[in-house]
């Protein structure tokens, strides 16, 4: 095993003095650092991330960075990332990564924990398909080429209608998957099968932000919710309409939730950050922007508790799934008669995976314990609630829960 040589850059206008906090990016298998170009200019245009340092580095053979023969680990990925970081002025420095990306960024808060001021997973995990999966992969890739990955890397890539609403990025990435070195992309695949960190996560005390596709088939966000439950200080969000490169299809999104994530970073405002991402998760950025700009001096203080308490301590905690804080919420809506907070609900429930027919049968078992009036007030908000869901998001309200 060899660690490979990688190249990175800095993204344009995002790298002034060197006290600035550095932000490493790394892209996921079979693309490039490109991946990164939608929350790289979300992140430059707003004035508390415009002056961080982002450094953009690339997989092996994948973009800027050299082909190369020799196998390696994923920790000897990690160690490649630090030989560019060391190049680029060393210190601690935030991480982010897709898929292999993200992998590689878990391996380093694993063994370089030092070195972390913060980890932000998305589309990834402790591990990452099969082994027999992977061996496959690079077997196919040796023999017919990264160019015959296109179509299933476009199912596997990409939410439903994506390529319709946004073709150019679609190919430009897919174009990208084409030239891309064939052994590089096998030893990488072959990097993956051994890759296994679901014994070590307990042991990451960075701040972490994992961050799923809706749609994603590949790291699922079942899978990168569990992930979450089993790391000590991480928060979870799963972005709607996107699948296994979420950071393409919604970077404006993916650049909300690593804003306020970095806010945070090892900083008494953890919680609060915390908070806004699981806010952000379960109500949509729609909501959650409307209730703040609506915020006046006099209601400011009441934002900041509903995030840090309602959504940065109960909502974070461990023993219950989203869907289930979703049940028990919308049985306690249904029974207090707290109709207008019963809306935004109902459609929190839909965004935590719950089903309408569920959300109607929690209305139904409510109704024995909480009488039929309350339910029956409560099957008309649900109805129209979710109407409003099959036109459109998040529709209306805009009260501050």
């Amino acid at each position: 095993m060899s660690v490979p040589r990688l190249r990175g850059s800095f993204a344009p206008a995002t790298a002034p003095a060197a006290h600035q906090d550095l932000l490493v990016l790394l892209p996921s298998l079979g693309t490039t650092t490109e991946l990164w170009d939608g929350v790289v200019a979300h992140l430059r245009d707003d004035a508390s991330t415009a002056a961080l340092r982002v450094l953009r580095v690339d997989l092996p053979g994948h973009g800027a960075s050299p082909a190369t023969r020799d196998p390696f680990t994923v920790t000897e990925l990690g160690a490649a990332v630090l030989h560019v970081v060391d190049e680029a002025g060393g210190g601690s420095f935030h991480v982010a990564g897709v898929s292999l990306g993200g992998a590689v960024a878990l391996e380093l808060a694993v063994v370089q924990p030092a070195r972390l001021l913060s980890l932000t997973l998305c589309c990834s995990g402790a591990r990452i398909g099969t082994a027999d999966g992977w061996v496959q992969r690079a077997a196919a890739v040796r023999a017919t080429g990264t160019a015959s990955l296109v179509a299933a890397s476009a199912h596997r890539w990409f939410a439903p209608g994506f390529l319709e609403r946004d073709g150019r990025a679609g190919s430009d990435t897919l174009d990208a998957l084409r030239h891309v070195d064939d052994e590089s992309y096998a030893r990488c695949a072959e990097a993956l099968v051994d890759f296994d960190r679901t014994g070590s996560v307990s042991s990451v005390a960075v701040p972490t932000l994992l961050v799923s596709g809706e749609h994603d088939e590949v790291t699922t966000p079942a899978s990168m919710q569990q992930l979450a439950e089993e790391l000590a200080r991480a928060t979870h969000a799963t972005v709607a309409s996107t699948s296994h490169l979420a950071v393409l299809e919604a970077p404006a999104t993916v650049a909300a939730l690593l804003r306020d994530h970095l806010s945070g970073s090892g900083a008494d405002d953890d919680v609060h950050a915390r908070g806004m991402s699981v806010r952000r998760a379960v109500l949509g950025d729609e909501h959650v922007d409307a209730a703040i700009a609506a915020s006046t001096p006099q209601t400011a203080a009441f934002q900041d508790l509903v995030t840090r308490y309602a959504w940065g301590e109960v909502w974070s905690r461990p023993g219950l799934s989203r869907r289930e804080r979703s049940i028990a919420t919308l049985a306690l809506l249904v029974a207090g008669g707290h109709e207008a907070e019963l809306r935004m609900h109902v459609r929190a429930a839909l965004r935590n995976g719950l089903e309408p027919e569920e959300i109607t049968e929690v209305i139904l078992h409510t109704a024995l314990y909480a009488g039929l009036p309350s339910a029956n007030a409560a099957m008309t908000v649900a109805r129209d609630a979710f109407a409003d869901a099959e036109g459109g998001p998040d529709g209306q309200d805009r009260r501050d829960g």
